[in-house]
């Protein structure tokens, strides 16, 4: 897919970016070589490879599912700065 300076300036104007006209050209060819190096990754062999969410091979650690008398109120808000009927009081962010 070849990129001109028409379709640049169309998608600079869908961006809302604004471009002068010399800059055009040059940020065609700049994007015409980023289609090269894409168009170079379809050559690459990727029969048999499994697709991968990380380059690390890591399991997270995992607790043990067990069943609590959950927290006592009185414990988890010793800390607090302010609390009422056993909940945190937080200052209003929402208007």
């Amino acid at each position: 897919m070849a990129i001109d300076a028409a379709t640049v300036r169309k998608v600079a104007l869908l961006a809302r970016l604004s471009e002068s006209e010399e800059r055009l050209e040059p940020l065609a060819r700049e994007l015409n070589g980023i289609m090269t190096w894409i168009d170079m990754l379809d050559e690459v062999d990727v029969e048999g490879v499994e697709p991968m969410a990380s380059a690390v091979d890591l399991k997270l650690p995992m607790r043990e599912d067990v069943v609590t008398e959950g927290g006592d109120p009185a414990k988890v808000l010793a800390n607090a700065p302010s609390s009422k009927d056993n909940f945190f009081v937080v200052p209003k962010v929402v208007e």
